[in-house]
């Protein structure tokens, strides 16, 4: 099914929405996509990172730090099949305040963020500026993130969301080249000596494209945004439906 406007509706309304397409995402994870020895969790608070799905590894809560590397199987080698986007951006880890390599939640390793954008992130110049904190944060710290914004550009992320992160991890003032007809966002964050990000952009009545989700910096898989979106979609209520396809139904 074709993004829908989500600007016809308050952010209540995407809220509740944003609550069914996570469990939607975290049961295709969890049902055969992710590789043996990871599992996703919905997570509210992680640290100082919030998130919307956390993808862990799991590991010997008393193992010793530091950890060793993730194996390098399972997921889809970039090597053998590079992420098919239109757009690749690298940014240099020199550029980056490095701290920790890997994380740990509740003694096991953090691999991967999904972090779906919400009216509140974009509201005021402070929101947009927490949220491209938060996603560094985790950049800095080794987790791979992956981006779905769904919301037009306003006048605290004039291009976007990924346009403030990008800027923000090149330490740049030049502004990202948004375009005007797809001014919708969804970008993959691959961290490891330097950070390699894949971008789709879409306009409302678009189709979401599957996206790369980094397990490690040479490892992915593809996360079905457009068959989750669709399945969240379905249990709305059906006046909500009718607004945000335009019907009549939901003015009668």
């Amino acid at each position: 099914m074709p993004v829908n406007d989500w600007t016809r509706v308050e952010a209540g309304i995407f809220h509740d929405f944003h609550t069914a397409w996570i469990p939607e995402i975290r049961t295709a994870l969890n049902d055969g996509l992710l590789p043996d020895g990871y599992y996703a969790l919905a997570e509210q608070h992680a640290g100082n990172v919030i998130a919307d799905v956390l993808t862990l590894h799991t590991s010997e809560p008393q193992q010793a730090w530091p950890l060793p590397p993730l194996p390098d199987v399972g997921g889809v080698a970039v090597a053998e099949a590079p992420p098919r986007t239109r757009r690749k951006h690298v940014v240099e880890l020199t550029e980056l305040r490095r701290s920790l390599a890997i994380r740990h939640v509740s003694g096991h390793r953090l691999v991967a963020l999904v972090e779906i954008v919400s009216p509140g992130n974009k509201d005021r110049a402070r929101s947009v500026s927490d949220f491209t904190d938060k996603v560094e944060s985790a950049l800095n710290s080794g987790v791979h993130v992956l981006l779905v914004d769904l919301f037009p550009p306003g006048s605290h992320d004039p291009t976007g969301m990924h346009g403030a992160i990008l800027q923000r991890l090149e330490d740049s003032d030049e502004p990202y080249d948004l375009p005007a007809e797809e001014p919708l966002t969804v970008a993959s964050y691959a961290v490891g000596r330097r950070v390699e990000i894949y971008v789709e952009h879409l306009a409302v009545g678009g189709h979401i494209v599957d996206m790369p989700l980094f397990l490690t910096p040479d490892r992915y898989i593809n996360l079905p945004l457009q068959t989750t979106y669709a399945g969240a979609f379905r249990g709305m209520p059906a006046f909500w439906r009718d607004v945000l396809e335009g019907n009549d139904n939901a003015n009668g």
